[in-house]
């Protein structure tokens, strides 16, 4: 089992990283249809407004994924830097205080959410004839949010190490298994949007078991000794300083969508739908960007712990190269595929007809700014696998300031073309500054 984690400290860097790549990207592709079932199920099998129903709500799931990835990576960093520099007893140091900072956060992010969802829709503007839908899906979500913390802690254990591969064949198993359940419980028991939340719950679940039962089995040098179970005061403070920026990065980049969801829901169910269906394609179509960028953070934190800047530096210019090629690509077979793509979410010709305008609006405005996206992604995961979490976290902001200016003037002219254009003027404004960023680091080395 030793083959399978990877010493990210030598080699061809462009190579490493594509190889790395290509099991991330996989499995991101197959969290996508954890969510992506839900959509495709309901809105053929339940209906426009169900569609909606999910949709308005995919904001939120992005807060809550979103914050629950950004801290468990961020507790993987250090992982990752004691592996590079060779320091066994502090990678299983690490992996303890990841898991107890891990129960705490899920307990907090559990409360928090069950308690403020309601007021939340509100003031999305949720549509009426979908808010209780809306309100039930997410509710099940926000209870089940711990199974998605404790999945994406385990899989970034692993990558820390190198080993990118066995998180992607239990995230496959619980894809399939997701849909399995998706289509018993609302087929079988008629349970609407509340079984679509039940069954990605329960799949997270059976995801988070297998990964941290096969840490526990089979990877001995991430299990810590009996007496590591600990908080060490040290270890605690790094892990903080990297996990909350890098949760709250999503948090607040999170809250800007939040904002652009309110300008969208503003034109009703049908375009609520369509920008739903429209932005779980975007949504796929992202996961190489985010997975190149996934690999990039293992990649830094491991040669940052080594010392070698040379080769960080090295390995940033082919992520940009790959990071570019994929967005063009991914740009045009969205465009190629996506009046096909959208027969897949509802199965009624008057309902696809109505949709089609509105989801090719939004697909031709965020498509023509992957470019500056895919650039997001290497600097901002570069900083963080090297341990700077404030700088990314202050992308967000960036990202999350321009969003919000771009919806609030959507709103006041009540154009859905200008609502679309929050994304790419938080993408541009985001690259823009972590570039900047990630120069001045550079130029400090």
């Amino acid at each position: 089992m030793k083959a399978l984690q990877r010493d990210m400290t030598t080699g061809n860097p462009g190579k490493i990283i594509l190889d790395f790549t290509f099991p991330i990207f996989l499995g991101n592709v197959f969290q996508q249809f954890y969510n992506m079932a839900d959509t495709i199920i309901v809105g053929r099998f339940v209906g426009a407004d169900a569609l909606a129903a999910v949709g308005a709500t995919g904001i939120i799931m992005f807060l809550l994924t979103g914050f629950a990835q950004g801290i468990t990576s961020g507790f993987s960093i250090l992982t990752s830097q004691r592996y590079g520099a060779g320091d066994i007893n502090g990678v299983r140091r690490s992996v303890a205080g990841g898991v107890i900072l891990s129960v705490a956060s899920a307990v907090v992010l559990t409360l928090l959410s069950l308690m403020s969802m309601k007021p939340l829709l509100h003031f999305m503007n949720t549509p009426a004839d979908i808010f209780r839908e809306a309100y039930t899906y997410i509710m099940v979500i926000s209870a089940g949010v711990v199974t998605g913390i404790f999945y994406n802690l385990f899989s970034a254990f692993l990558r820390a190490v190198g080993n990118s591969r066995v998180p992607l064949f239990f995230l496959i198993f619980s894809s399939c298994l997701n849909i399995v359940l998706d289509l018993t419980f609302i087929l079988c028991f008629d349970m609407g949007t509340r079984g679509a939340a039940l069954a990605t719950v329960v799949a997270q679940a059976v995801s988070a078991i297998l990964c941290g039962g096969y840490i526990y089995m089979k990877v001995p040098f991430l299990t810590p000794s009996a007496g590591m179970w600990k908080l060490n005061r040290h270890d605690t403070g790094l892990q903080l300083s990297m996990g909350i920026p890098m949760g709250f990065q999503f948090a607040i980049t999170a809250f800007g969508g939040i904002v652009m969801q309110s300008a969208i829901n503003l034109f009703g169910t049908v375009a609520v739908a369509a920008y739903t269906a429209a932005g779980k394609l975007e949504s796929l179509a992202e996961q190489g960007m985010v997975a190149i960028g996934q690999a990039v953070a293992v990649y830094g934190g491991q040669n940052f712990g080594k010392g070698d800047y040379k080769r960080i530096r090295e390995g940033v210019r082919a992520a940009l190269v790959a990071e570019t090629t994929y967005g063009i690509l991914a740009a045009l077979c969205m465009c190629g595929i996506l009046e096909p793509a959208l027969r897949i979410f509802l199965a009624g010709e008057v309902e696809l007809s109505a949709m089609v305008p509105w989801a090719w609006t939004y697909t031709r405005i965020c498509t023509a700014f992957f470019i500056p996206l895919s650039a997001i992604f290497v600097f901002r995961n570069i900083m963080q696998g090297c341990g700077y979490g404030f700088l990314p976290m202050a992308g967000g902001i960036v990202e999350m300031a321009a969003r919000l200016l771009m919806a609030f003037a959507a709103i006041e002219m009540k154009s859905y073309a200008a609502a679309c254009f929050c994304h790419p003027a938080a993408w541009t404004s985001a690259a823009v500054f972590l570039g900047a960023a990630y120069l001045w680091i550079m130029l400090r080395r």
